[in-house]
């Protein structure tokens, strides 16, 4: 590891925030730690200076600027460093109790600004020390040294007297007064070793503090190289395992909550491999090594203690394998179960179990899933749970991988300060759902795509227009993925669902709204342009829809198919036959999926839309449609019987209320202002 501190950095960052010296610099080497996944990960560590800064009466306080809850070190600002009044912080030494409730009371009593986040669950320990700079990580290879039977011996023969020692105590008043009493032995060492928790070095000085961080974890690095053993024997594994495509989707399923009336409480995944993620899962001993613990209790909110480890998937049997994997979820959910009452009869007060769902998957033969809420929960839990496989496999190379109890872990899952890093805001409406769009780059396809993104589902946008469909997800905000597909291309269409599922693992809702309008007189118009329109505005339809289904049938938890099939297909218009004709197979398509699909809970429904506003419409359009010569542009958009515009996003809504709709199907949603020969009833 090698330090990145550069002086004109340093001097760029005090410059941008130069109200006070101290807290540009703090800025600045909290971001370089936290940039770094070797040291910090998703919102772990913690970093403090001490300076002094002015209050409203103009009077100079020394405080503690300490990393507050909810921030990233990675990213953090000023703002993210929450100033405390230092004084009161050290009174609270003299203690001999402290209750985390009036830890934090206290704590917020004393910051500077009110409206600033709660500091972290680690200010005393970074008040008790004397040092100006203070930085904490939770650095994989110190974790690899600790996380061991003789960890202590271990880091004690390698970093000697020039680091203290400090137990495993969860974070807290205990652990700073601890840690205090450990430095105060001996004031000359340059950082603390927390056993099986991480590592803190100090200094007068950012750099000086910085610089002892990667020069004691630099250490860490060299001595994992020595006296390595083999790690992971290979089991035996199919000679053709399954894809990504094929398992995710059933994984999916299988971690799914049945909430009743074709309600499902979903998740998201996000996969990950590589040759030491592929060692690591694909060892004989995985179902030991993986089931000890995670390296740092700070981890356990976001990945839980364990993952659940699934049979390897052979491509050939993929049925067996699916109920294997179905045998292996409910074994974890059981010891789930047991884990938590066999800790919570000692916890005061009683705690309210969490749902039981693993958060990390094991796949031997593939690599491994995050699991979360939303794309971006699933991949903070992979990356955690990459970073797991890092530790391990240096920890089992040296020695035997051992990290804190499983009381210790459950403590720490079940803390209130560290449950309270994840928040508890209420989800949106179509959070935890995968929705592919097709013919989303431009007009209504595009306007559908942002909505959903803006109701919490993930997105996945189609386009035979790669550029324009990579812009609207881009738009779309978060993770949205925008491919390329020709939905004409039954090949293209499979891929570009294989792509969905290995991006988020599986789908849920399909708008299959890719479409052209070719004009013609049945009877004189050429097939091939008959033929070219049934291929987009029908068979297309299939193709999506047939794929759609094939993956929702594997994760068994229902889903919806939304048509969009125009006016066209219940009044069509002169010269418009070979636009028409494929529209009304459309309507006829969606009703028969929902006759033949009701059974698997997947519904299919259609929004018959007409003069909608999508920004490409041309005077030739207008004419080509319009009876009377002079006809506007807003004339046209406004000729319904409301003598209202509709737009693209109009339709979008239609969509989007079809897709919440769970006793909804069969069913065709008229968005036009009005136009009595095009409706329904």
């Amino acid at each position: 590891m090698k330090s990145l501190w550069s002086d004109s950095d340093a001097e760029s960052f005090v410059a941008r925030y130069g109200a006070n010296r101290d807290l540009g610099l703090r800025v600045y080497t909290t971001r370089l730690l936290g940039g770094d996944p070797r040291l910090v990960l998703h919102g772990g560590g913690n970093t403090s200076v001490k300076t002094t800064v002015t209050d409203l009466v103009g009077d100079s306080v020394a405080v503690l600027c300490v990393k507050g809850s909810g921030w990233d070190m990675g990213n953090i600002e000023p703002a993210g460093l929450p100033a405390v009044r230092l004084a009161p912080l050290l009174k609270l030494r003299t203690l001999d109790r402290l209750s985390d409730e009036d830890m934090v009371n206290y704590q917020r009593g004393n910051l500077m600004d009110s409206t600033s986040p709660n500091p972290s669950v680690e200010t005393l320990l970074h008040a008790f020390l004397p040092h100006k700079f203070i930085d904490h990580t939770h650095a994989t290879a110190v974790l690899s040294l600790t996380d061991q039977p003789d960890g202590e011996e271990i880091c004690r023969a390698l970093y000697g007297k020039r680091m203290g020692y400090v137990p495993y105590i969860m974070p807290g008043f205990a652990l700073a007064r601890t840690a205090a009493e450990v430095f105060d032995q001996d004031p000359t060492v340059e950082g603390l070793v927390l056993l099986k928790h991480g590592i803190f070095t100090f200094g007068a000085t950012a750099r000086e503090a910085y610089e002892r961080m990667i020069a004691m974890v630099s250490l860490a690095e060299a001595r994992l190289q020595q006296g390595r053993k083999p790690v992971f024997a290979a089991a035996a594994l199919p000679a053709r395992p399954a894809s990504v495509a094929q398992v995710a989707p059933v994984i999916r399923g299988l971690l799914a909550l049945d909430r009743g009336e074709g309600a499902y409480r979903r998740w998201v995944l996000d996969f990950r491999t590589s040759p030491a993620i592929r060692a690591y899962v694909d060892g004989a001993e995985v179902g030991r090594y993986s089931q000890v613990g995670v390296d740092t209790p700070d981890h356990t909110i976001r990945t839980k203690n364990r993952p659940v480890v699934l049979p390897a998937p052979a491509a050939d049997d993929l049925e067996a394998w699916s109920g294997a994997a179905k045998a292996a979820v409910a074994a974890y959910v059981e010891g789930y179960h047991a884990y938590f009452a066999r800790n919570n009869v000692r916890a005061a007060p009683k705690k309210t179990e969490l749902d039981p769902m693993p958060r990390v998957v094991l796949v031997p033969g593939l690599g491994l899933f995050g699991v979360g809420a939303s794309k971006k929960d699933a991949a903070i839990a992979a990356d955690i749970a990459v970073n797991t496989v890092e530790s391990v496999t240096d920890a089992e190379a040296i020695g035997t991988y051992r990290p804190v109890s499983e009381a210790d872990m459950f403590d720490c899952e079940y803390w209130s300060l560290e449950q309270a890093k994840l928040g508890k805001g209420a989800e949106k409406g179509l959070a935890r759902q995968v929705v592919v769009v097709t013919g989303g780059g431009s007009g209504i396809g595009a306007a559908t795509a942002k909505a959903f993104a803006r109701d919490g589902a993930e997105v996945v946008v189609l386009d035979l227009n790669e550029g324009a469909a990579v812009q609207v997800a881009r738009e779309c905000g978060g993770t949205a993925l925008g491919l390329a597909c020709d939905v004409t291309d039954p090949a293209s269409v499979r891929a570009a669902f294989d792509a969905a599922c290995a991006a988020f693992g599986g789908v849920d809702v399909v708008v299959s709204n890719a479409g052209a309008a070719w004009q013609g007189t049945v009877g004189t118009v050429d097939d091939a342009v008959l033929r070219t329109s049934f291929e987009l505005n029908f068979f297309a339809h299939q193709t999506v829809s047939a794929n759609a289904v094939r993956v929702m049938q594997a994760q068994g938890t229902g889903g919806c198919l939304l048509f969009n099939t125009s006016k066209q297909a219940l009044n069509p218009g002169k010269n418009f036959g070979p636009y028409g004709l494929p529209k009304a197979a459309t309507l006829f398509l969606m009703k028969q999926y929902a006759l033949d699909h009701g059974k698997d809970g997947i519904r299919a429904n259609a929004v018959n839309a007409d003069r909608i506003r999508t920004g490409l419409l041309t005077e030739a359009m207008i004419a080509s449609r319009s009876t009377a010569r002079g006809v506007t542009e807003k004339d046209y958009m406004a000729g319904n019987l409301l003598g209202r515009e509709v737009s693209a996003g109009d339709v979008a809504d239609a969509f989007l209320w079809l897709a919440k709709a769970m006793k909804t199907t069969a069913c065709t949603v008229t968005v036009d202002g009005g136009n009595i020969e095009a409706s329904l009833r």
